[in-house]
């Protein structure tokens, strides 16, 4: 009570927060005569002299806020014929300050967008425009790169396709638009990369989220994984695809709202059957019992067309909450597999994780992140938890005139469909627009044939309508318009009403379905009644839909027998309302659990992730290597010989045999000592340690550190790759501690600390016992040209010098066959490693041919 008279007074915490920005604006706006007066170039010309001013710490962002904003709206008055209003110039310091800008659809903040990033640009650190799709970012890009060149400011735009080369310029450039997913995936690629000039992104300074609900929420519960194809065989899934095709209804259960399914007893016994096994659970049976148990997942919880569609002989994800295809994304733990087998389309092999990073991690990585969306007030509390970042509701410019009815509530799907198919008729023979949104293509596909046979023309846009995404969704506000799209399609499109339209009420929406989160509605919502226009929206719900069915009170069936609806009446009730924004909030903490608990997981990743990367990073820049091997030299040896320093004498003799077998397995010393030489001192094995390289340094000359680099990144890449396959099996089979009334996540933390310990050593050793077995000898060198000519020719022309010899690497070690560089397919071709060249030893057979022995025939005389 006191709280609500305290808001009526004072306000909100958010009306406070736009309160003490009006002086900001006020300031901007006096500087708009000022700005008017400028010619042309001068803008360009200012921009740089701000720039000078901030790189050199004599003015900070802060202080030039105004005088910006002023310039970037004259100018975009200018080149664009659009002028800031003062709301979006309060969005633009919100966004300014690290927080996300909650705008109504239509309030222009691509516009917004431009004040913040043309101010940050000034620092020179480069600014990343964040957009859902590879068609926003090139249009936003080439739209608003208008204003920017004007500014004399440049613009890069990442989108898919791009080599090397292109995505670095665009990184260079002062404005990068690009979509989350190339950002994330540049950043994993630049990690694994081999020289430091290949690296394309510079840093994370700052970034602006468009539609940052979609990219920091929607998208959380994804991480984005560079993944190889492993070793594991493909046959399995097809044969245990056939043995559940086999199973009955008695033979599992399924549980959607978990969205898993389970073996019953009849059924783990009619599987035995079927396999010929004794004991599924046996570990002997582990790879069969997990393949069943995902063709189980695929055939009775996985649906066509709602979940993934069949394209090209490929299963292609659908994503859940925009509808639109994710191609190149797959299902991991063989469940894409499962997929395969079942569609009947090629199975490809199983993958193994190379690298991986939750969107939450990578963004946070930013020095400044903000946002902007129409829909974020229902998820501020998980944007605050996990990013930090506060939200604030901007007002619209104009007051919102849309009317959004009451859901009307029906028994049967079947009766919810005949009464849309009604409501479209009724709406197409008076002419209003209307834009019908489905949360499955399937949906979108039976309204579409029954639209058809009432001869009603319309527009159909899912996944499989992609491309023309952007031109369909920006006609659907034309008269007489039937618009029929999946969740959120044309998410940042504008739709701009016909003429007349605005005199029959504007753009209807309707809702064939409550979607799981209230968010998505409200965004379906905002398509409608842009900038003050008119329109209206109302959803038509079901007892049979999937959130009324798992999560629905049971209260509103019986209220609805209670009633004796007849076929096809509806309820308009504001307790079913309720019950149903009730049922969402309860999904809604669900995902948001699933999201924390994955990024509980990926931070324990994270600090591992950070710690490889920096240590990559450190021997990709050093010129000079010998220190990192100098501190790996020391922790070994400590390792080593400090157990025989506190050893007695009972148990010294063990102890040095131990040590002799660990040092001539590590630092190759019996290269330089002869093999009945008694275990040297720590001094001494130091010096061994430095004769080996002494003589590497000699024979390789230039080419030393390069060959240093190319091992310590090498092993550094296996043993992190290794690492990850292992901390990927930890996780699988964490849960299970539970049982034993451990936390997981502490297990896990602690395992995986232990691990990580473990590999680092590994690596230390891993680099010692590959390079102590380079050998580099020298290039035979070419035959002179025409050599096998006539003597006298010989005789006559003066005796060319032979070509210098050039270093090639020899190994001989046990990864001599696994040298190809995980990234070698992006390494510019000069800056390619010395590649492993095997070494003829003097009593192999000569590789001539001969069948002679090397020091027979080609070697003869040869050291």
């Amino acid at each position: 009570m006191f709280g609500f008279i305290f808001k009526k007074i004072f306000g909100s915490k958010n009306d406070r927060y736009l309160r003490r920005l009006r002086p900001i604006v006020a300031r901007i706006n006096a500087l708009e005569p000022q700005m008017q007066e400028l010619a042309d170039e001068d803008f360009a010309r200012r921009m740089a002299e701000y720039r000078q001013q901030v790189q050199a710490g004599e003015r900070t962002l802060d202080d030039l806020l105004p005088e910006v904003f002023a310039l970037v709206r004259e100018a975009s008055r200018r080149v664009m014929g659009m002028r800031h209003y003062d709301v979006q110039l309060v969005g633009g310091i919100v966004l300014h300050r690290g927080k996300i800008a909650e705008m109504k659809t239509g309030e222009g903040k691509t516009l917004v967008a431009t004040l913040p990033v043309a101010l940050n640009a000034l620092s020179g650190k480069g600014v990343h425009v964040v957009t859902v799709n590879d068609y926003l970012a090139s249009r936003d890009a080439q739209w608003m790169g208008k204003l920017y060149n004007f500014l004399g400011l440049s613009v890069g735009v990442i989108v898919n396709g791009l080599d090397d080369q292109a995505r670095k310029e665009a990184y260079g450039a002062d404005i990068t638009y690009g979509t989350n997913n190339e950002f994330g995936f540049d950043y994993l690629r630049d990690n694994m990369k081999f020289y430091a000039t290949q690296l394309v992104q510079r840093g994370h300074n700052y970034a602006i989220v468009d539609e940052v609900d979609s990219i920091l929420i929607d998208e959380a519960r994804t991480p984005l994984i560079i993944s190889g194809a492993s070793d594991e065989s493909v046959g399995m899934y097809r044969a245990m695809d056939q043995i559940v095709r086999q199973l009955g209804p008695e033979d599992y259960t399924v549980d959607e709202k978990a969205r898993t399914a389970m073996l019953s007893e009849e059924g783990v016994a009619h599987c035995e059957a079927l396999l010929h096994v004794d004991n599924l659970f046996d570990p002997a049976n582990i790879t069969q019992q997990h393949c069943i148990l995902q063709a189980l997942k695929a055939h009775h919880v996985f649906k066509r067309d709602v979940d993934y569609i069949v394209q090209n002989d490929k299963v292609v994800i659908v994503d859940e909450f925009t509808g639109r295809l994710m191609d190149g994304r797959r299902y991991s733990d063989g469940l894409h597999q499962a997929l395969e087998a079942k569609e009947n389309v090629t199975i490809a092999a199983e993958n193994q994780t190379l690298a991986s990073i939750t969107f939450q991690n990578y963004f946070r990585m930013y020095d400044k992140l903000a946002g902007m969306t129409g829909t974020a007030d229902t998820e501020a509390v998980e944007f605050h938890q996990i990013y930090n970042l506060e939200v604030v509701s901007i007002p619209p410019n104009k007051p919102m005139q849309r009317k959004d009815y009451p859901d009307l509530i029906y028994r049967t799907r079947k009766e919810k469909y005949d009464a849309i198919i009604e409501a479209i008729r009724e709406l197409y023979e008076k002419g209003q627009p209307v834009l019908v949104g489905t949360i499955s293509i399937e949906t979108s596909e039976m309204l579409s044939q029954r639209l058809k046979k009432l001869n009603i023309p319309h527009n159909v846009l899912n996944a499989k309508q992609h491309a023309r995404e952007a031109e369909i969704v920006a006609q659907a506000g034309q008269k007489g318009r039937v618009t029929i799209a999946t969740n959120m399609a044309g998410r940042g499109t504008d739709i701009v009403l016909g003429e007349g339209v605005l005199e029959l009420g504007g753009l209807h929406i309707l809702g064939t379905e409550r979607h799981e989160s209230r968010r998505i509605d409200n965004q379906l919502r905002g398509r409608s009644g842009r900038q003050g226009d008119p329109g209206s929206s109302r959803f038509y719900l079901s007892l049979e839909d999937d959130l009324m069915r798992l999560f629905g009170s049971d209260r509103i069936s019986g209220l609805m027998e209670k009633l004796g609806l007849k076929d096809g009446e509806a309820i308009e009730n504001a307790m079913v309302t309720r019950a149903v924004e009730n049922a969402q909030k309860r999904v809604e903490a669900h995902h948001f659990e699933i999201r924390k608990t994955l990024l509980d997981y990926d931070n324990v990743m994270n600090q591992q992730r950070e710690v490889i990367y920096a240590l990559r990073r450190d021997m990709m820049v050093e010129e000079d290597l010998e220190p990192v091997l100098s501190e790996f030299r020391n922790d070994i040896l400590d390792d080593a010989y400090t157990p025989l320093e506190q050893a007695d004498s009972e148990t010294a003799a063990e102890l040095r045999k131990a040590l002799q077998a660990r040092l001539a397995d590590v630092f190759n010393l019996g290269r330089v000592l002869a093999a009945d030489a008694p275990v040297p001192d720590r001094a001494g094995c130091e010096e061994c340690i430095h004769q080996i390289f002494r003589q590497l340094r000699e024979e390789a000359g230039p080419l030393y550190q390069d060959i240093l680099r190319y091992f310590l990144l090498e092993e550094l890449d296996r043993t992190w790759k290794e690492h990850l396959r292992n901390m990927d099996a930890l996780r699988d089979g964490i849960g299970l501690r539970g049982y034993g009334q451990k936390d997981p996540k502490l297990e896990y933390k602690r395992e995986g600390f232990e691990m990580f310990q473990a590999m680092l050593f590994q690596i230390r050793e891993g680099v010692f016992r590959a390079l102590t077995r380079v050998h580099v000898q020298p290039a035979e060198p070419a035959p002179a040209e025409g050599a096998a000519e006539e003597g006298h020719a010989q005789d006559e022309a003066p005796q060319q010098e032979a070509p210098r010899a050039k270093p090639t690497l020899s190994l001989r070690h046990k990864e001599s066959d696994d040298l190809a560089y995980s990234g070698s397919q992006t390494t510019d071709a000069g800056n390619q490693p010395a590649r492993a060249k095997p070494r003829v030893g003097r009593n192999d057979p000569c590789p001539c041919g001969s069948g002679k022995k090397y020091k027979k025939c080609c070697g003869m005389g040869k050291a």
